[in-house]
């Protein structure tokens, strides 16, 4: 039986991509987690959350699914898309403060899978509903701001399990 050819053109084998893509589940399953269990908060601490939820919410206003364009579009580069498959698709951005990759999934479950496989290689990456972004740590925070997310450091769940930063 002939086996079908690989879509995409990243060098990666698919068997990493699925590791990282579990680690990165089990990242946002934990996240929700904590998030989900909260407790009540007295008027002071309402305050500071609002004014914490100020800082952290994006300019755009977006954090819901999008395309890689779109997501490309908000953090002010052209994208040039380097895999179209079934599972994810991934665009480079080059900009003069450094480049980065954003990918996007036609399901969370995919996007998990990444993130687990990514886990391997550890660092920080911007994930939010149905995409992801690699880059250099410093550049995470402004682009969190525009297009929202969460920054999940991966380093620290390689070596004690599923966290994220605080935004």
């Amino acid at each position: 039986m002939p086996q079908q050819p690989q879509r995409g053109r990243t060098g990666r084998t698919l068997v990493a991509r699925a590791v990282r893509g579990a680690v990165l589940a089990g990242s946002l399953a934990l996240l929700t987690l904590a998030t989900a269990c909260s407790g009540g908060e007295d008027g002071a601490a309402e305050g500071k959350k609002a004014e914490t939820s100020a800082m952290s919410a994006p300019s755009a206003g977006v954090v819901a699914p999008a395309k890689v364009e779109v997501l490309a579009n908000l953090t002010g580069c052209k994208v040039k898309i380097r895999t179209d498959a079934d599972e994810l698709r991934e665009g480079v951005c080059h900009t003069t403060e450094g480049d980065y990759l954003i990918t996007t999934f036609p399901a969370e479950k995919y996007k998990l899978t990444w993130l687990d496989s990514a886990a391997i290689y550890g660092g920080k990456y911007l994930v939010g509903p149905q995409w992801a972004i690699s880059a250099k740590a410093k550049m995470l925070e402004p682009l969190r701001t525009k297009v929202g997310g969460t920054i999940q450091d991966l380093d620290a769940a390689r070596k004690t399990g599923p966290t994220a930063s605080k935004p």
